[in-house]
């Protein structure tokens, strides 16, 4: 069979049945109810993980579970692959390239850096994949509710056919340029929601101390011109101090060390972003971080010392 036949053999089989066959690998707090709800779609999802709690929920969505990358990967019309870092990304996807057939759209998830997507997508093209980086934003409660914000790099034509997918998972969805575009465009997200989080923290503090009514302030600020996504969904278990995790601090300083080193490639001086990659820096160091980047409220206690 020749790889143009087999592509069309790919598609074909999942037109028919009028859903699509993916194989998702990577089931944790983002993956896990983003492979749900593609279930829920009408698409034959198999999944992958290295830790079986995901594959549960994933059996129990109406998905099936593979016994590793190979098994998730073969005969199926589009991968998605949804993991923590680039290391974890090339390494799966070393196994993509060797056991995916020529046509099939390869979608990553992942926040990673927009070198390792454009060498991704290089690798993958030669190969005859066809690659979209698509990192999301929304943290746990936007991948629950499939209303994330999907930045997407990649050809119009791919990101065409891609878009039903994107809608089963997502609410804000774009294609932002060519391959590596997606994971840029994510750096600046990961730049403004972490300085975002530092300001709304040293806000709290300020009001907290100077004798004002802080949740009420923390109301009025969401109704105006400082109002954020950020103060609209966090304001309240920031006041309590709950910072159950939804988006961990150990991932948000992965991702101002990619916020860095893409300003560095630009050569753009990005200050505050500098000064809240430290301040991201110190909350792990302060051994937080395992908790949610909203709790950089303990590090501007801390600095104040008013340690909660």
């Amino acid at each position: 069979m020749t790889a143009a036949s087999r592509s069309d053999s790919v598609r074909g089989r999942g037109q028919a049945t009028g859903g699509r066959r993916i194989g998702f690998i990577g089931l944790g707090i983002m993956g896990s109810p983003m492979a749900g709800h593609l279930v829920a779609a009408g698409h034959e999802v198999t999944g992958y993980d290295i830790g079986p709690t995901g594959l549960e929920k994933l059996k129990a969505a109406g998905g099936s579970a593979a016994s590793g990358v190979a098994e998730a990967v073969r005969d199926k019309d589009i991968v998605i692959t949804m993991l923590p870092q680039d290391e974890h990304v090339e390494a799966v996807f070393a196994d993509v390239l060797v056991h995916a057939a020529p046509g099939t759209l390869y979608i990553d998830f992942s926040t990673i850096t927009p070198k390792t997507a454009r060498s991704t997508a290089a690798r993958g093209i030669e190969k005859g994949l066809r690659v979209l980086d698509a990192p999301v934003s929304g943290g746990e409660p936007g991948a629950i509710n499939a209303v994330l914000s999907i930045m997407v790099g990649g050809n119009e034509a791919d990101f065409a056919e891609a878009t039903p997918i994107f809608e089963a998972v997502g609410k804000t969805i774009a294609l932002v340029g060519p391959n590596g575009a997606g994971q840029v465009v994510k750096a600046a997200n990961q730049l403004v929601v972490g300085g975002t989080y530092a300001l709304v923290a040293e806000a709290i503090l300020l009001m907290e101390n100077l004798g004002a009514d802080a949740e009420k302030g923390l109301d009025v600020l969401a109704g105006g011109l400082a109002g954020s996504k950020i103060l609209e969904l966090k304001r309240a278990s920031m006041l309590k101090r709950d910072f159950k995790p939804g988006f961990r601090i150990d991932l948000h300083h992965k991702d101002m060390g990619i916020i860095l080193q893409a300003a560095r490639d630009a050569e753009v001086s990005i200050p505050m972003g500098a000064l809240t990659a430290q301040l991201i820096a110190a909350a792990r160091a302060m051994g937080h971080g395992s908790l949610d980047h909203s709790g950089l409220l303990k590090v501007t206690e801390a600095l104040s010392g008013r340690e909660s």
